[in-house]
């Protein structure tokens, strides 16, 4: 199991991480640069630790490409993989561990830890912190690394020009609506999981109900 991080200040997270999204990287994430950012107390620096364990910078506290990652739009759905990647064992215990009562990341949480009822407190609401900042996949979806999808149709532009009726009477066709969808699959999934992907394909686009 993991040795999960935690901070005292798990009310500052949310400050940091926009931080990290509204200024420039920076170097090194250090103490002195906690500073100029404006966490000047003695516990800020605990919050690296916890970017650490995410990813979004290596064990020299040097910014990864996550933390690039992390200014882009899709900024929340980025901090979701980041979590599930530092929490990987707890992901692998609870796919929807994201969702899980306090009450149970206590005890997982106590089980790789020597810290006392205040460190796990900690711990849970350092998670607990991050995860309001993220978005997740879907359970079923969790080993999945869906990178971008296409719209599934395109209105036609309107005809200028009036529509006359055929000469039997009868309106024209409808013009034909062309459909992609792109779908990315992590080389990790099993078969199992690839299978189930296009049976819910086969299900929602051609109405099969097998």
């Amino acid at each position: 199991m993991a040795i999960y991080p935690y901070t005292p200040v798990t009310g500052k997270l949310k400050g940091l991480l926009q931080k990290v999204r509204t200024t420039g990287i920076p170097p090194k994430l250090t103490t002195a640069h906690l500073k100029t950012l404006g966490f000047t107390s003695s516990n800020d620096p605990s919050m690296i630790n916890v970017l650490k364990f995410i990813g979004l910078v290596d064990s020299s506290t040097i910014p990864t490409p996550l933390w690039s990652e992390y200014r882009g739009q899709n900024h929340r759905a980025v901090l979701g993989k980041a979590i599930k990647q530092g929490y990987s064992d707890l992901f692998a215990l609870y796919p929807d561990a994201n969702t899980q009562s306090a009450a149970v990341l206590t005890h997982v949480f106590s089980t790789s830890s020597t810290g006392g009822e205040q460190v796990i407190r900690q711990t849970v609401q350092t998670f607990k912190s991050l995860v309001e900042e993220a978005d997740f996949l879907p359970a079923d979806a969790n080993d999945l690394n869906v990178l971008s999808t296409g719209p599934l149709h395109t209105p036609a532009a309107p005809s200028m020009a009036p529509v006359s009726p055929s000469a039997n009477g009868r309106s024209p066709p409808h013009p034909a609506v062309h459909i992609d969808i792109q779908i990315h699959i992590s080389p990790e999934s099993s078969a199992e999981q690839i299978d189930k992907i296009f049976e819910s394909m086969e299900k929602h686009l051609y109405g099969s109900k097998s």
